[in-house]
């Protein structure tokens, strides 16, 4: 787990306002908008953390979407710039300390998800969310955790693999 610093806030408030400005700049839903920019190579250049050598603004972002994307009007249901702001910020922080990819991250909780967490989470400090969010799916929330889980992980498979030797021994 990597501490959150200067660069990584930096990253999750560009983030964060690109999300809220998707609201008003973009003509698809947010749900559209969000799976978008996670695919997008602006996302990508993000979380390889490239995207501190630039000086590119949240509009920059939109522009980069919709370039590699196109224009589109498919869906239109919009969060609220509030929530998109939380939404954005949340998705960054996680790839950000925990060093997964964006794209991981949007598998492991989609925004739907995290719009229905908005209420009760939005207050909590963003290294809380993301621990709930991690406990919630039945993944540790600290290192030492998450090794003793690939740990047993890795026990079961070797059962496995002798149950299979045994069974096909015969």
């Amino acid at each position: 787990m990597k501490k959150i610093d200067y660069s990584g806030i930096l990253l999750c408030e560009r983030q964060a306002e690109a999300f809220e400005l998707s609201v008003t700049q973009m003509n698809i839903s947010s749900e559209m908008f969000i799976r978008r920019f996670v695919f997008s190579n602006i996302c990508k250049l993000m979380d390889d953390l490239d995207f501190l050598q630039t000086n590119y603004m949240a509009k920059d972002i939109l522009d980069f979407v919709n370039e590699e994307y196109g224009t589109s009007k498919y869906g239109s249901k919009k969060y609220s710039a509030e929530e998109m702001y939380w939404i954005g910020y949340i998705y960054r922080y996680f790839s950000y300390t925990r060093e997964w990819s964006s794209r991981r991250i949007y598998k492991f909780i989609k925004p739907k998800e995290l719009r229905e967490l908005y209420p009760s989470y939005h207050s909590l400090d963003p290294g809380q969310t993301v621990e709930r969010l991690l406990e919630s799916k039945g993944y540790p929330a600290t290192e030492e955790g998450e090794m003793l889980r690939q740990y047993r992980i890795l026990r079961e498979v070797r059962e496995m693999e002798k149950e299979y030797k045994t069974d096909h021994s015969k």
